[in-house]
């Protein structure tokens, strides 16, 4: 019987891990060797050593998208917690509705990135400059995609917009934990308002503030659906992130080689960016 369980769970384990590897592992270690190489993503290729990844250092391009990438990441991560964190408490408070105001908030998670991106697109190109010449405002009389100033800010309102809903779930969820009797006690220490939320309720739904950061970061490091739909990284490469720059070079530009070496930086970067805001995280818990 203890054989037959332990089979059972062979069975279902084996296939997982073999499609992981099929699909995940092995193109990863084929795109570090291809990272080493001059491929262009067609044909025969020669073996340059580190070349690859001596010229990302003094490639201005990805220097810029880098900047680019982190810039935006910083900014929407902000946004995306400190508004889905407001909502989440309105949504946890006792109002009339709140159900359908919580399936309402998390409509635009439901919608796809390209969707959703395409009807920003139209929205900034062809409404909102109709109601800036309307009202007379001058800033929004063009599209805002279609200045290096103001381009990326379109894309921070449209990844913002989409991401607050997940983050807002997972809120409320750390917000539904904190016992009753917290605030009962604290009420009768005088603890209402920001004082209540500073010394009761956020450092016991620290744990889950954690992981929004942590994934808001990792996540919008990512960014790409809205770069593709909504500015394709211009004008003048101003929006275009890393991982639109490894697709649109290596895909097509004819760097396979050279892009696989920046996907595997990037990676890199990636992972050190969520293990220190993991370890940084977790020792503030530790002093709240």
């Amino acid at each position: 019987m203890k054989n037959d369980r332990k089979m059972t769970f062979m069975l279902i384990t084996i296939p997982v891990v073999v499609l992981f590897f099929c699909f995940n592992t092995l193109p990863l270690i084929q795109g570090f060797i291809y990272s080493f190489t001059n491929f262009k993503g067609y044909g025969s290729y020669d073996w340059v050593g580190l070349r690859n990844y001596m010229d990302l250092f003094t490639d201005s391009r990805v220097g810029g998208s880098y900047l680019f990438t982190i810039k935006y990441a910083v900014v929407c991560t902000i946004l995306v917690n400190v508004i889905s964190l407001i909502l989440a408490l309105g949504l946890n408070s006792k109002i009339k509705g709140k159900s359908v105001l919580r399936g309402i908030y998390f409509i635009p998670n439901v919608l796809g990135a390209l969707v959703v991106s395409y009807i920003f697109s139209f929205f900034f190109t062809y409404i909102l400059p109709v109601v800036g010449q309307t009202l007379g405002i001058e800033a929004l009389s063009s599209s805002i995609l279609s200045r290096e100033s103001t381009a990326w800010i379109g894309i921070v309102i449209v990844g913002v917009w989409q991401s607050v809903a997940m983050n807002t779930i997972i809120y409320i969820s750390g917000l539904q934990t904190v016992p009753e009797d917290v605030y009962e006690a604290g009420s009768i220490d005088g603890a209402t308002g920001w004082k209540k939320f500073k010394s009761l309720t956020f450092p016991l739904i620290m744990p889950f503030f954690t992981i929004n950061m942590v994934l808001c970061m990792k996540n919008f490091l990512m960014v790409f659906d809205q770069i593709m739909a909504l500015t394709k990284g211009g004008p003048s490469q101003s929006t275009e992130s890393i991982s639109y720059l490894i697709y649109n070079n290596g895909m097509a530009g004819g760097q396979f080689g050279f892009q696989s070496a920046n996907a595997f930086v990037f990676f890199i970067v990636i992972v050190t960016v969520s293990v220190l805001q993991m370890r940084f995280m977790n020792k503030r818990e530790e002093q709240l």
